[in-house]
C-alpha cells in the first residue's frame, strides 16, 4: 500500500499524528509513506520509518507573497511534484479547507473526517471516504481512529507509539540535565519569568544542569535572563529540530509551557510536567508515558484567549498562574528526579 498523509501543522498537531502512521505499520508492514507538511517541520515525519518522502509545502511563507509564487511558477511545481505519485489512498488528518485543498490535487482515494468531526466542515466535501471520529477525546486518539477506520483495521488497545526514539542515539543513563522549555506564542501561557528563575535555582541546588531553548530574540532575552548568575544554567545554541530533539531525548526530565516542543518530549518519551494555564490538557495535551499536567486552578481558567483580561488583584500575570508556583512545580519535578 502507498499511503500519502496530509498533516501540515502545527508542530503538535504533525507529532499527533505519529502513532496512527505505527499503527497502520503493524497492520501493513509493507506500507510505505509520504507525507505532506509545512517546510518548518519537514524534519519530523522523516524520523518515522515508514516515511519514504517528505513533500514539503510552504504555504505560511507563499501566502506572504502570493503574486510572486504564482507568477514565478513556484506553485505550479509544487502542485507537479504533488501529483507525480499516484496513491492507494490520500489521508487528510488535519480537516482543515486548506489540507483538504491538497488532498483534492493529490491523485488517490481520499479519505477524511466528516463534516461534524472535522474542524472546517467544508473541508469533508473534498474527501470520497468520509468517517465519523468523536470530537470529545485526545487528537491522538482521535488521529488513531481515523486511520484504523480508512485503512479498515482494528484500532489497537496499545499506548501510542511515535515510533522515533530509535531515530536518537541515547545514553542508557539520562544526562544530569534539566531542560525548560519556556518559550510559547501566547502572552497567556508564559509562566512567569520570576518562577523560572527561582525553579533554576532549585533545580542547580538539587545538583541538576539547566538547559534553554530559545528560537527568536524575545526567548532569547528571556533565556540570558534566567541564567543570570547561575553557572549551572546554560543556553542551547539557536538550531533545528533534530538539534533540540536530541538534547531533548538526553535530558533528565522537562518542564514546560503549552507548546510544540512539549509534543516533542512526549513523543521521546521523556519525563515532563507541563503546565496548563489558559488552555486545557485534556484534548491537546501532551500524551504519553510520564507525563505530567499541571492545571492551573482559577476561576477564568482556562479562557482558551492569547491576552489575558482578568482585572481582579493578582500577584502575577497572567493571574492563573498564581496556582501553579514554583513549589507545586517543583515538588512534581522531584518525582522523576528521585
Amino acid at each position: 500500500m502507498h499511503l500519502l498523509i496530509v498533516k501540515t501543522s502545527s508542530l503538535g498537531d504533525v507529532i499527533h499524528t505519529l502513532p496512527a502512521l505505527t499503527d497502520a505499520v503493524q497492520h501493513y508492514p509493507d506500507l510505505q509513506c509520504d507525507w505532506l507538511v509545512e517546510e518548518a517541520f519537514a524534519e519530523i515525519p522523516a524520523w518515522h520509518p515508514a516515511v519514504k518522502q517528505v513533500i514539503p509545502v510552504a504555504l505560511r511563507r507563499w501566502r506572504k507573497q502570493a503574486w510572486q509564487t504564482w507568477y514565478n511558477g513556484t506553485w505550479r511545481k509544487f502542485i507537479q511534484r504533488l501529483q507525480l505519485e499516484k496513491y492507494d489512498k490520500v489521508i487528510d488528518a488535519q480537516g482543515l479547507i486548506k489540507s483538504a485543498f491538497f488532498s483534492y490535487k493529490a491523485r488517490g482515494l481520499r479519505c477524511g473526517l466528516d463534516r461534524d468531526s472535522a474542524r472546517e466542515p467544508l473541508a469533508a466535501l473534498a474527501y470520497q471516504q468520509r468517517y465519523a471520529i468523536p470530537k470529545n477525546q485526545h487528537a491522538v486518539t482521535r488521529t488513531r481512529q481515523l486511520f484504523a477506520a480508512a485503512l479498515d483495521y482494528p484500532l489497537p488497545d496499545t499506548p501510542p507509539n511515535y515510533g522515533i526514539s530509535s531515530y536518537f542515539q541515547c545514553d542508557s543513563l539520562k544526562q544530569a540535565t534539566i531542560i525548560f522549555l519556556h518559550g510559547t506564542t501566547w502572552d497567556t501561557k508564559h509562566w512567569p519569568d520570576d518562577y523560572w528563575v527561582a525553579l533554576a535555582e532549585r533545580v542547580t541546588g538539587a545538583g541538576f544542569r539547566v538547559r534553554l531553548p530559545w528560537g527568536n530574540e524575545r526567548e532569547y532575552a528571556r533565556a540570558k535572563m534566567i541564567a543570570a548568575n547561575n553557572p549551572n544554567v546554560s543556553l542551547i545554541p539557536k538550531g533545528n529540530l533534530l538539534a533540540i530533539a536530541t538534547e531533548l531525548s538526553q535530558a533528565k526530565a522537562v518542564v514546560g509551557v503549552d507548546t510544540g516542543l512539549a509534543h516533542l518530549t512526549a513523543a521521546l518519551a521523556v519525563p515532563s510536567v507541563t503546565l496548563y494555564g489558559p488552555t486545557k490538557a485534556l484534548r491537546t495535551g501532551t500524551y504519553g508515558p510520564k507525563q505530567v499536567h499541571l492545571q492551573a486552578n482559577f476561576a477564568c481558567a482556562p479562557c482558551f484567549a492569547k491576552k489575558c483580561s482578568y482585572n481582579g488583584a493578582s500577584t502575577v500575570i497572567p493571574a492563573c498562574y498564581e496556582d501553579l508556583s514554583v513549589e507545586k512545580v517543583w515538588a512534581n519535578l522531584q518525582v522523576f528526579l528521585n
